[in-house]
């Protein structure tokens, strides 16, 4: 049977966009193509260099914001950040990074901050999860103007990296002292790639329910929408386009459709314009034709 798509301002999906030129030209971007969610760095996330915000920034960002149809904004928090680092200048570096990064979100009214946990550096995993939790609920302490959530992203396993089972994103959580203030975002090509499948029904229906069992679904409140260049289990960070991977067009025709996640901003993180193809917009069309009448 053909799948009727809905009307997609029923649908909490869009992308991450660029905020070159301003930080409301993502926001412009989003709704040129017709999306109800949007992902952005607040910063550039490759230097430690800050950023403070204008009052004008924070003006036009958020005029531009109720013209457009977005109804939930994520930031990604930068990748230099490691709060499971042994080394104490990195750790403070990153400490004092995310922690701008939330007070930054707070200040545009961003929900939610993504970060990805950190890595051990060898260190082991006890300890790195031990330093991410203790990180958190000194930010959290110290900066009590701090209104977004902060949200725990699934990773790849790559390396020494942390938060690639649920069990470890669970312990994290359930270290933090501020509870309510903690979640998870959920990477399709992350998590596949750290050995969950969701490929087939059965498979997804039991990835679900191995999440809500450790974790809770009521604590997942960002997906991440991106397919797999590297096959299950393979620990390999990279993402490929929507139905082309080792994924493939199935699970996400499974999560567009799971009344669970019809609240949850779906996000995608797909490569982007090759030449004059737009994959932004191919992706984005394809995710809208999975969800069902």
């Amino acid at each position: 049977m053909k799948r009727r798509s809905k009307d997609p301002r029923d649908i909490l999906l869009g992308a991450h966009f660029s905020i070159a030129g301003g930080l409301h030209k993502a926001v412009l971007t989003a709704s040129e193509y017709g999306c109800t969610a949007l992902q952005i760095f607040t910063k550039n996330a490759t230097t430690w260099k800050e950023r403070t915000l204008s009052h004008q920034e924070i003006e036009r960002f958020n005029e531009v914001r109720e013209l457009a149809a977005i109804q939930s904004i994520c930031s990604h928090a930068s990748y230099l950040i490691n709060l499971a680092s042994p080394e104490s200048i990195k750790y403070d570096r990153s400490l004092k990074a995310l922690e701008n990064e939330l007070l930054r979100s707070s200040l545009l009214s961003i929900p939610y901050v993504i970060m990805h946990p950190g890595s051990h550096m060898g260190a082991g995993e006890d300890k790195g999860l031990q330093r991410i939790a203790q990180g958190i609920n000194t930010i959290f302490d110290r900066s009590p103007n701090i209104t977004c959530r902060l949200l725990l992203e699934a990773t790849a396993g790559q390396g020494s990296s942390l938060g690639h089972t649920f069990e470890q994103l669970a312990r994290i959580s359930d270290s933090v002292e501020a509870k309510e203030r903690v979640g998870v975002c959920f990477d399709t090509c992350h998590v596949f790639a750290a050995g969950y499948d969701i490929r087939g029904k059965k498979a997804y229906q039991g990835t679900m329910q191995s999440l809500d069992r450790i974790i809770g679904i009521d604590r997942l409140c960002v997906i991440h929408l991106n397919d797999a260049k590297k096959g299950l289990a393979a620990r390999v960070d990279r993402h490929e386009h929507i139905g082309e991977g080792k994924i493939g067009i199935d699970a996400f025709g499974f999560i567009m459709n799971d009344a669970r996640l019809k609240t949850i901003p779906k996000i995608l993180e797909t490569p982007k314009k090759k030449g004059s193809v737009d994959y932004d917009q191919i992706n984005l069309n394809r995710l809208r034709a999975l969800v069902s009448g």
